[in-house]
């Protein structure tokens, strides 16, 4: 069956990447995590949960880009253009994107992809599907480091921007390929050398 096969070939082309990944930035990994400890209080690595492959929640993890307890008083909230929370090494590391790239771990265990939609936390999720048609659709495959809304949409932040980021995530779903898989990885490279979209 074609769609099993696309599984498996998607599936190793996670783990070779990843892995091969986390061996080449080890030293930039090592060294972001002691600028992060430099800077602020509280620890290195942020871990929050989000919504996966078939609905299910499982656990994110990012370089702490904001400050301790950020949402405390708030409760969840979407990144703001010049958000206060946001420390003076996370300003840097969320331009490059290099507070996402833990989650290359994640890609190594399964619970991501390298390429998918964004994964996004159950507050928001549950809320965006009693507003959108189809959102659930989203959660068919995994969730992906990087994905066809992130990098042919800048940020959203809100149920509007939502909705655009979905038509590309569902375009992504239905004509899922290895060549999108690369075109999307390529795009992401350019993306992150020239530091847009970031907030």
């Amino acid at each position: 069956k074609k769609s099993r096969m696309k599984t498996i070939v998607k599936r190793l082309e996670d783990i070779v990447l990843s892995f091969l990944m986390l061996i080449v930035l080890f030293p930039l990994l090592l060294l972001t995590a002691i600028l992060i400890k430099l800077d602020s209080r509280g620890p290195v690595f942020f871990s929050q949960d989000r919504v996966g492959e078939h609905g299910q929640e499982y656990m994110m993890h990012k370089f702490r880009s904001m400050v301790q307890d950020a949402e405390k008083a708030t409760g969840p909230m979407w990144a703001q253009a010049d958000d206060q929370r946001i420390t003076r090494v996370g300003k840097v590391i969320r331009k490059f994107r290099i507070d996402e790239l833990p989650q290359l771990w994640d890609v190594l265990c399964g619970k991501m992809s390298m390429v998918g939609p964004r994964p996004e936390r159950k507050h928001f999720t549950d809320e965006l599907e009693k507003q959108i048609p189809y959102y659930a659709e989203r959660f068919k495959v995994k969730p992906g480091l990087t994905g066809w809304a992130q990098v042919s949409y800048d940020y959203g932040a809100t149920v509007e921007d939502a909705v655009e980021k979905l038509n590309y995530d569902l375009f992504y779903i239905k004509n899922l390929s290895i060549t999108m898989d690369i075109v999307i990885i390529l795009r992401t490279i350019k993306t992150v050398l020239f530091g847009k979209g970031a907030r």
